[in-house]
């Protein structure tokens, strides 16, 4: 007997507003706003849903939809289904969606069409999580390119068509190296499926793909399309440049959501469908993480813009990511996922931090405030929580999460560890620093007249820092939902244990 179809809800329901929105008369923008903001609401409350009846004892996959023949000729299917890699980022995905909603109120340029695409935009970002047929998890990661071209190309900054350009030239080479790895499964498998769970399978007729080079070559091709996404490091160059001209919402959407997905689809494709090649080449993957923490880091040291100096602090931030999956542990991966979702939560207030004083000043320069505790002490504090946040402070989720990443991957890795621990030091010197400038010292004259964050700003904020403050003291639940799916992946790479024993020289 068929379920509930709860995750077919979750990624469609926003389409609703889709098809209310261009008929409401374009006098009445606040409406739009409200029917956008309804439209998130259903995603919101089944995501709460899947937290309280998600089974935490099994690794198998959940509420599956499917597989339904879709596109029959060419074994398309419509297949959705949950695990603990994947619902973590779907109630993440929902949450930062309805606060990205309440922060673009100020939106006034053409209204009915931001609203409309954020609505899409957050329709191709459920369906990329919950997908499980390789082609339909393909056209929700391309649906939700052409969404956030728009919305950063017309209602960005200054340099907004280049940050788009780039951004959409940069997705879509990854999306092309994806494309010629799905066409690859597709006339080399047994049955010439997409079904990512028969694909995993260690028993299925791969064919031609049964050979080392060929496998090498689509672990590479699949790595630099996530890559790009992550983003690491040299393909990173597109991420400032969008975070910088993007509207506030936009970024946040960005630094809390896409970037998972890159980090996402490692674990999902390349770890599950290649997890020879990943045992050979993790090493390098741990590299990659550890140069993306220190020189995202050292980047963020050196900027200017307080936008610029946290989409740095992403990049760096998601090295962790890299370098706790690269471990090939239960506590690094498990703390890389975690990071995922403690990553989202923290930068998701950074940006809107920045936000909420852009629209005072009209500028990002660090070096142009000062004193602004004085005149804005709440949203001192704000900034204060989301700060210490970021730089791992005890008792905050950001550092369940990287001390879970250094545990873990101290034991293979010990070496690139020590590296990546310096990066404490340093992402605490830019933290701290950036306070100084911002907050203390003798108040600018021409900031003492603004308003202290209202009610809206800290309705989008106050979620978020009790979301930090639970997982920081109580990370348990969350580490329950992905423990066993996480043991599932790294027990994927048993069967190639020698191989891992020769990488790390045992």
């Amino acid at each position: 007997m068929p379920h509930f179809p709860i995750l077919t809800l979750i990624t469609f329901s926003p389409l609703i507003g889709i098809l209310i929105i261009p008929f409401i008369p374009k006098a009445k923008e606040s409406l739009v706003k409200w029917v956008a903001l309804i439209s998130t609401l259903p995603a919101l409350g089944l995501a709460v849903k899947l937290f309280l009846d998600f089974d935490r004892t099994t690794k198998a996959i959940q509420m599956a939809e499917g597989p339904i023949d879709w596109i029959k000729p060419f074994h398309i299917q419509y297949y959705m289904g949950i695990d603990g890699l994947s619902v973590t980022m779907v109630i993440l995905t929902a949450l930062i969606s309805t606060i990205c909603i309440i922060a673009s109120w100020g939106i006034e340029k053409q209204v009915k069409g931001y609203f409309t695409l954020f609505l899409l935009l957050e329709t191709g970002m459920m369906g990329t999580f919950l997908a499980l047929d390789f082609f339909l998890f393909f056209i929700f990661w391309e649906i939700m390119l052409l969404p956030m071209y728009f919305l950063i190309g017309i209602w960005g900054g200054p340099r907004r068509e280049y940050a788009a350009i780039k951004f959409f030239l940069y997705t879509l080479a990854g999306s092309v190296l994806m494309l010629l790895v799905l066409i690859a499964f597709y006339l080399y498998s047994d049955g010439h499926t997409f079904n990512l769970i028969a694909l995993q399978d260690p028993k299925l007729h791969l064919g031609p793909l049964s050979s080392h080079g060929i496998r090498l070559a689509c672990w590479i091709g699949l790595f630099i399309a996530f890559a790009i996404k992550v983003p690491v490091f040299p393909f990173h160059t597109w991420l400032p440049d969008a975070h910088v001209e993007a509207p506030t919402a936009i970024s946040v959407i960005l630094a809390g959501i896409l970037l998972k997905l890159g980090t996402y689809g490692i674990l999902r494709f390349n770890y599950q469908l290649f997890p020879d090649i990943t045992v050979e080449l993790v090493k390098w993957v741990a590299v990659l993480g550890v140069i993306n923490i220190i020189y995202g880091a050292l980047c963020a040291m050196a900027q200017k813009d307080f936008k610029k100096l946290i989409a740095y602090s992403s990049v760096s931030h998601m090295g962790f990511v890299l370098l706790g999956i690269a471990s090939l542990t239960a506590e690094g991966i498990t703390g890389g996922v975690m990071q995922m979702f403690n990553h989202g939560t923290i930068t998701a207030q950074l940006f809107l931090i920045v936000g909420i004083i852009y629209d005072r000043a009209h500028h990002r320069d660090i070096n142009g405030f000062g004193g602004l505790a004085t005149a804005m002490p709440k949203y001192a504090v704000w900034t204060t929580i989301a700060f210490f946040a970021a730089l791992g402070l005890p008792g905050l989720s950001g550092f369940i999460s990287e001390a879970l990443i250094f545990l873990g991957s101290f034991k293979n890795w010990p070496g690139l560890t020590a590296v990546a621990v310096t990066s404490v030091v340093l992402t605490a010197a830019y933290m701290l620093w950036t306070l100084q400038r911002v907050f203390l010292g003798p108040l600018n004259e021409k900031y003492k007249d603004y308003p202290d964050i209202n009610g809206r700003e800290v309705l989008c904020l106050l979620p978020l820092a009790i979301i930090v403050l639970a997982m920081g003291v109580y990370p348990k639940p969350l580490i329950n939902m992905m423990s066993v799916s996480l043991k599932g992946i790294n027990e994927v790479l048993v069967p190639y244990g020698a191989k891992v024993a020769s990488v790390l020289g045992m």
